[in-house]
């Protein structure tokens, strides 16, 4: 598989960043230490270029339909300028990837797609659009920064006349910022810690970052890697394509019932509607080490007896806590908050609670 470059690839590159193939594109992991930047991010601002996720625009009177039918959660609920979490289920009872919904305008929608599903996900939205909505797919020629910490407000308000504080928590504007026209400026994050996603034409992308970056000189501004934005959704417990949700499981496992409308009809909903009511045979927690240790993807999840009740999808040491967390299915039963579980760390058997994400508050 030929592995791409983002548009900023040598921008990265210069700015010292170590670049590794992640979801089909080289992206930059790091550029000084996963938890310095972890905490830039929690304490003043940083910026990821996420250029590598998919953006489909759907257009055409059967937009809504097509939307309504592929994805979970009811996006007839948005308003213009609402941007809406949601996942594609697919026949089987799995997921074939989480996304966000925007709706752009009256009859255009945007959806924002994980870059290792781009090509699954237009061949599955594809194969399901018999209502002749247009779609097209714009994720070469868009790039996305995000730029995310509680001084994300403060250093891009110096860059438009838009009144950020006005943008509500999934809510998304399109305008003029850092000189540069027709930006889509979104209220949405993977990080937990406030601030702003950037939608931006690649054209006009370098110059943007660049002009971001002045910006927030007097904040502290860093470039922030793939690294730290695990660790930081993970503080959050959110769930991350290809670890914590896939093919394979449900969104009722994964705690994204929320997401879940059965108030409409969808891909696969009589056969979700029948697991909520015969019930879950296990489910997603999330978990704090009581002993010492790193909890990571694959580890065994085990109860008092030593038998093991589930595995381990996610897991990190905690930048801000100082303890190693993590996400993983157990048995249900064993979900419950303030369980005692094990985790088999090598040859340990570690003590860990069960803890309702997000870690920090």
């Amino acid at each position: 598989m030929d592995v791409k470059k983002i548009p900023l690839n040598d921008l990265h590159v210069s700015l010292g960043a170590k670049m590794v193939p992640f979801a089909g594109y080289i992206m930059p992991v790091r550029y000084t230490s996963d938890k310095e930047e972890h905490l830039t991010v929690r304490n003043s601002v940083g910026v990821f270029d996420v250029s590598h996720m998919g953006e489909f625009f759907l257009q055409g009177e059967g937009a809504l339909d097509l939307i309504q039918k592929v994805t979970s959660n009811d996006a007839a609920k948005l308003t213009i300028g609402q941007a809406q979490y949601s996942c594609l289920p697919n026949d089987k009872g799995g997921i074939v990837d989480d996304l966000i919904v925007y709706r752009m305008g009256e009859d255009e929608y945007m959806l924002v797609v994980n870059a290792s599903n781009i090509e699954k996900d237009w061949n599955w939205i594809s194969s399901q659009n018999d209502m002749g909505v247009t779609m097209t797919n714009a994720s070469d020629d868009t790039c996305l920064f995000a730029v995310q910490g509680p001084k994300a407000v403060d250093t891009l308000q110096l860059l438009t006349d838009i009144d950020l504080s006005e943008i509500r928590f999934y809510h998304f504007t399109r305008g003029t910022i850092g000189g540069i026209d027709n930006v889509i400026i979104s209220a949405t994050g993977y990080t937990g810690a406030g601030g702003f996603e950037l939608y931006v034409n690649k054209e006009h992308a370098e110059e943007l970052w660049k002009e971001i970056f002045k910006a927030g000189e007097n904040q502290g501004i860093k470039p922030i890697g793939l690294g730290a934005r695990d660790t930081l959704r993970l503080e959050m417990g959110y769930c991350l394509y290809g670890n914590d949700i896939d093919d394979t499981t449900s969104p009722l496992e994964a705690g994204l019932g929320w997401i879940t409308k059965f108030t409409k009809d969808f891909i696969n909903a009589e056969a979700l509607l029948k697991q909520k009511e015969e019930g879950l045979i296990r489910k997603l927690i999330g978990f704090k080490m009581i002993e010492k240790g790193i909890p990571r993807q694959g580890y065994e999840i085990l109860d008092s007896n030593g038998d093991q009740i589930g595995v381990v999808t996610s897991g990190t040491m905690s930048p801000v806590l100082n303890i190693g967390i993590g996400m993983g299915y157990v048995n249900w039963g064993h979900h419950k908050s303030d369980t005692e579980i094990f985790i088999q760390v090598r040859k340990n058997r570690l003590k860990a609670i069960v803890t309702r994400p997000p870690f920090i508050k």
